[in-house]
Parts: C-alpha cells; structure tokens; sequence
C-alpha cells in the first residue's frame, strides 16, 4: 500500500481499535513517513500529511512564530481546519492579531474554541496561580482534546530547539492513548530559518515580539525575556514547568512516535 494513500493510514487502526497489531502497524507505517520526507522540507511535509491523514486540522496559539506554518499551511490548502484555543486569559494582542493574520491569509476555516466550565472550576480566575498545570488543563487541554475528537490527526508548529521535551522530534508521531497522527513540519528548523522564512515573505509579526516577547501564551503565566535568556524562558518562569499540557497524553509527553 502506498504510504501517501488516502484515507488509508488510520483505517486498519480504527477498525481494529487497541489492538496491539494495528498500533504496531501505524507506528511502522509513521516511521516510513519519517523516512520517506528525512531529506525533504516542511512544505512537502505538509503535502504528504494532508494526503496520507485522511482528516487532519492545524492547531495554532497565534503565537511569536505561528505565523510561519500558517503561511505554509495557507500556501497548500486555505480550507485546512485551524483550531485556536482561547484560554480566556490570553494578551489582547494576541486575539487582535489572531483575526487580523487569518483574514491576511486568508484562512477560511479557523474554529475558536473555549472551555464551557470555566465559570464552574475557576470563577475567580486565579487557578493559575496555585495550580498551573490544573489551570492548563481546563482552558486548554481540555477543549483541545474535545475538538480533536472529531479529527484523524493534527499539525503543530513545534520545533526541536524549543526545549529539552522537544529535541527528538520527529515529523510524524503516533500519539498514545488516541492513535492520532501528529505532524510537525517545522521540527527541523532553527531559530534563523523562522525568522528567515517571515523576513523574506514579509509576514506580520506577532505585536508582542517587539516588547521583549519570544515565545507567548497567557498573561498571567508569561513574562518579558532578557537578552541572552532562552527564548521559552519567560513562560511559567521560575517553575520547572516547560509544556501547557497539549502535547501530554495520560500525563506523559508524546515526543517521538514508536519511541515515546
């Protein structure tokens, strides 16, 4: 069977849910797609991806360097369903921006999505502040696992120099515990090759880069960095926490693939 087959890579898997067989399968034919694109860039990643997942959609924070996989993403299919969590505690700059960039380029499906019980387990708004992780949890793990449900597999824009959880990662992983295919066309790049890609295709840039920003998630729980700190050095600062909890499954890292 080709490995770029359409709407074949999930199918064997879901018909035979659990079974060990199948996810050996999956995992074997995830590996051949890492195999297959070693020697290739995010873009054609990102075109093996829509045909060989049979229904993928692109989650974006809208964040310092999501505009470069969006671009990419808009270049290869502007239907492609984008997810944007809003956690109801991000910069006003950053939903500002989010609408301004998808109308740019010209995104036609970008779903927002919020968490409905926030009023119920939050109401004061401070959870962040005596349980981060929990905090993450309900604003954005939770209807990002509700919305991805419905999906085969998903995109992200992580990349391999963002932190110590990140630096094997792989184009296609298996996630486990929901046998959904995560892509990451950007796993590769380095820092010069983000700012490159936006320099020399002119896109915007996210407002709070200019102020000391690199990397940007809530407010409460994302601070300025300072010249020679590492660019993720400002989220959850002064916590050994590195991840918001979307790459976790079961309370454990989903990196790569057959090895994770």
């Amino acid at each position: 069977m080709p490995l770029d087959e359409p709407g074949r890579l999930l199918a064997e898997n879901s018909s035979s849910a659990g079974g060990s067989a199948a996810t050996t399968a999956l995992r074997d034919r995830v590996a051949a797609l890492n195999d297959q694109m070693r020697h290739h860039g995010a873009t054609d990643v990102l075109r093996l991806a829509l045909r060989a997942v049979p229904n993928l959609a692109l989650v974006s924070s809208f964040g310092a360097e999501s505009v470069a996989l969006l671009h990419l993403a808009a270049m290869v299919n502007r239907d492609l369903p984008v997810l944007f969590i809003d956690t109801q505690m991000l910069f006003a700059e950053t939903l500002v921006y989010q609408q301004e960039l998808a109308e740019r380029l010209g995104l036609r499906r970008v779903h927002i999505l919020r968490a409905a019980d926030i009023a119920d387990q939050d109401p004061a708004g401070t959870l962040h502040q005596r349980d981060p992780d929990a905090c993450c949890a309900l604003r954005k793990s939770a209807p990002l696992d509700a919305a991805l449900a419905d999906f085969d597999g998903w995109i992200t824009g992580r990349k391999r120099f963002q932190s110590g959880t990140r630096a094997a990662l792989e184009f296609f992983e298996v996630e486990d515990g929901t046998g959904r295919i995560k892509v990451n066309p950007l796993a590769r790049w380095a820092p010069q090759d983000v700012q490159a890609y936006m320099t020399e295709n002119r896109l915007p840039r996210h407002p709070l880069v200019a102020q000391g920003y690199p990397s940007i998630g809530c407010a409460p729980c994302t601070s300025p960095v300072a010249p020679g700190e590492d660019a993720r050095a400002g989220r959850w600062r002064d916590q050994s926490k590195e991840e918001c909890g979307i790459h976790f499954v079961n309370g454990k890292m989903v990196r790569t693939g057959a090895d994770s």
